[in-house]
């Protein structure tokens, strides 16, 4: 019995350093190797500013920005430690009222829009972080921001055309805008 004992505490330690130590640090070192931005949150650096990442979405309510997907994460908008859906159904009172608040917003700052408001403008994503929107939501806030910004339709979407990413490896998913890449190169045009 006592060498069986030996046998499985030899086995322990032996998965142990190779689960528990080995094993993470070739995957971290091969991560920080092959994927290093990714590796370390695909941050947006303006010097040794954070000014947000890719990955993650922000709030931005200024009628001089493109506006993301709404965010249903607690305490407050996009926090990364608290990812998760609302989980409301399409009948909640609570969903209506922030889709219908949302949709107000929207005419608010731009009346004289007439385009169908695109869904993932006025609801939050599974996970509440998303950081990008649609073609069709960015095309829809295109006449809004060039006209904040004083600046020609065109331009605001040649900008939209340069910040779209196509499909996943060309299958999955949809184009989509990242808000946060479009909106600092908004700025960028000054």
């Amino acid at each position: 019995m006592w060498r069986q004992l030996k046998i499985a505490a030899l086995f322990l330690l032996v998965f142990s350093v190779i689960t528990g130590i080995i094993y993470p640090l070739v995957v971290t070192g091969a991560a920080q190797v092959l994927f290093h931005a990714q590796a370390n949150g695909s941050m947006i650096q303006d010097g040794d500013t954070i000014l947000g990442s890719t990955l993650i979405g922000q709030p931005f309510s200024d009628p001089r920005y493109f506006w993301g997907r709404l965010s249903s994460t607690p305490s407050y908008p996009f926090n990364a430690s608290a990812s998760s859906g609302s989980n409301y159904g399409p009948s909640d009172p609570t969903l209506l009222a922030a889709v219908q608040a949302r949709i107000d917003a929207l005419k608010a700052v731009d009346p004289d829009n007439t385009l169908p408001i695109p869904v993932d403008l006025v609801t939050a994503s599974g996970s509440g972080l998303d950081p990008n929107i649609s073609v069709a939501a960015a095309n829809y806030q295109i006449a809004r921001v060039a006209r904040e910004r004083s600046l020609s339709v065109d331009v605001v979407s040649a900008l939209v055309k340069k910040y779209t990413s196509g499909r996943q490896f060309f299958i999955f998913g949809e184009p989509r805008v990242n808000v946060l890449e479009l909106n600092l190169a908004l700025d960028e045009m000054r």
